[in-house]
């Protein structure tokens, strides 16, 4: 059985060698190379590296920058942070957790929950935490990827990155917000040494974070300015905590989690049937968006601020009992008019109208579609997976891309979900890259490489099938890449992705032979 990596192994480097083909040799029994190495300890790639060891794979390392497991559940401690698919299908199948404390797990618990699959499945010794990847690039003639950290250089002969969609914050290009005197941060990167406790403060957003932020804030500041570029559909959240005699049930009987969890994935897998234009699921979801904003809003001219004026689903439907309330409080105020600059004390909005602010939070979201890390992954024409793609992300079932041998996504273009939990999608991802390291293995192969054919095929049909749906009705919202290209949301139910990455599938593949260092001639180290 292989050992996991030490900080010593990392921190090594191969002994230099007189040519190219010693010097693979060495990497080939060194302690710096892995068979796999994964990205990210969030959902993706902890659950990626528990199912390795449930198949009795040891030879692999996880890269986290971070100083523990948990991704954005790690990194997003802003008040009321909360996630918004319930609990019991926001968690692995492999993994239930009976002691979930209500529907809907809050930040903190999530992250323990992540704590705890991390120690409960021994991954945790195969960890490499505080190292963050700067490059990452594919040697064809050794047939392995050379993965440079801070903390050294090493090789993997398969490559899977879990770094997570919502993990790039992305700020506003504000004109002037540099000059700011007062402080400034973004929702994923809270301040929790600055109080804005009798503060005038600004928040910058009316998403997701934005309506978790706002009610937990507008209480302890002095004024709260929410500025709003589009009204967002905002639902009830149906939450409540879950009785002792539930989460006893739930621990001595699976089987009834087991029934609560496919209760919910079937009713939030009937929501597609509205995201595809079926007017009865739509018009229902949009009487609940609207009767809640016109139970909780009073004031007409603010209710008519907060009405939504796109299609319900054509951005996230938000879920809150407490966003509208807060915003209606008599120390907040809604401003719709766009931002002209940010000044040293404050925000001009372009009808010339100044606000004056001590703090801004910048709920602005994260870069989806063009994710930085991307230019860190380099194929074997020597280019970057942003250069390759240019301004639009394609990807086979939203996970290999050609050019890329041995290299998978988690997560990936056209994987992402406006209905149900991304966490059912990433275990289907898991069971497909299982299925690529068996093909690997029973062909005796080096690399695999998805054939370009079959990506374009795939791309085409999810912009087909994109076509009509709600989430491409014409709104702007963050599934669309630069040239307004749906390029995140998977268009169907998620069976139908759990189906067609239930067994890999070879014949999208070309393989090459397994690299032989005896064999191969020698040549300069590049």
């Amino acid at each position: 059985m292989t050992s996991a990596l030490s900080t010593a192994d990392l921190l090594a480097t191969p002994p230099a060698q007189s040519s190219r083909r010693g010097h693979e040799a060495a990497l080939r029994t060194s302690a710096t190379h892995r068979r796999v190495a994964i990205i990210g300890a969030g959902f993706g790639g902890l659950g990626m590296a528990v199912r390795l060891l449930q198949r009795g794979e040891r030879d692999f390392v996880v890269l986290e920058k971070g100083s523990e497991v948990g991704g954005t559940w790690r990194d997003n401690t802003y008040p009321g942070c909360q996630c918004d698919v319930a609990s019991n299908m926001y968690s692995f199948s492999f993994a239930p957790n009976p002691n979930w404390s209500r529907t809907y797990a809050t930040q903190p618990e999530i992250l323990e929950y992540l704590k705890g699959v991390a120690d409960r499945f021994g991954a945790r010794p195969f960890i490499r935490f505080d190292t963050e990847v700067r490059a990452a690039r594919w040697d064809e003639r050794a047939q392995h990827w050379v993965v440079e950290t801070n903390r050294g250089t090493f090789t993997a002969d398969v490559l899977v990155s879990g770094h997570g969609g919502l993990s790039a914050p992305s700020t506003p290009d504000v004109p002037g917000i540099e000059r700011f005197r007062g402080a400034v941060f973004h929702s994923a990167a809270w301040n929790h040494e600055h109080s804005l406790a009798g503060e005038r403060v600004a928040v910058i957003g009316t998403g997701a974070s934005a309506i978790q932020i706002v009610p937990n804030i507008q209480p302890v500041v002095k004024e709260l300015i929410v500025f709003q570029r589009t009204a967002p559909w905002v639902v009830p959240r149906l939450d409540a905590p879950f009785s002792a005699a539930k989460r006893s049930a739930f621990r001595f009987f699976p089987f009834l989690q087991k029934l609560d969890r496919l209760r919910l994935y079937l009713f939030r897998e009937l929501l597609v049937l509205g995201m595809r234009g079926d007017e009865r699921v739509l018009g229902a979801m949009k009487k609940v968006g609207t009767m809640h904003l016109e139970a909780q809003v009073t004031d007409p001219v603010l209710r008519e601020k907060l009405r939504p004026k796109f299609e319900i689903g054509c951005k996230r439907v938000l879920i809150s009992n407490d966003y509208y309330p807060a915003l209606a409080a008599s120390n907040a105020k809604l401003v719709t008019e766009g931002i002209r600059e940010v000044t040293e004390t404050g925000i001009f909005t372009k009808d010339g109208t100044f606000h004056e602010v001590d703090s801004i939070v910048l709920a602005t979201g994260f870069k989806v579609t063009n994710h930085p890390i991307m230019e860190r992954f380099f194929g074997k024409d020597g280019r970057s997976l942003t250069e390759h793609w240019g301004e639009t992300m394609s990807a086979y079932l939203g996970t290999t891309v050609p050019g890329f041998p041995n290299f998978f996504l988690l997560t990936g273009p056209n994987t992402g979900l406006g209905h149900n939990s991304i966490v059912y999608m990433l275990e289907s991802q898991f069971e497909y890259v299982l299925g690529a390291l068996d093909a690997l293995r029973d062909r005796r192969a080096g690399s695999l490489d998805v054939k370009p054919e079959a990506v374009r095929a795939f791309d085409a049909e999810m912009q087909e099938r994109l076509q009509g749906t709600v989430w491409n009705s014409g709104c702007a919202s963050w599934y669309l890449d630069a040239k307004g290209r749906n390029t995140t949301v998977w268009p169907s139910f998620t069976w139908e992705f759990r189906k067609r990455t239930r067994h890999f599938d070879e014949g999208a593949y070309t393989f090459a032979p397994r690299f032989d260092p005896v064999s191969a001639p020698a040549h300069a180290t590049a």
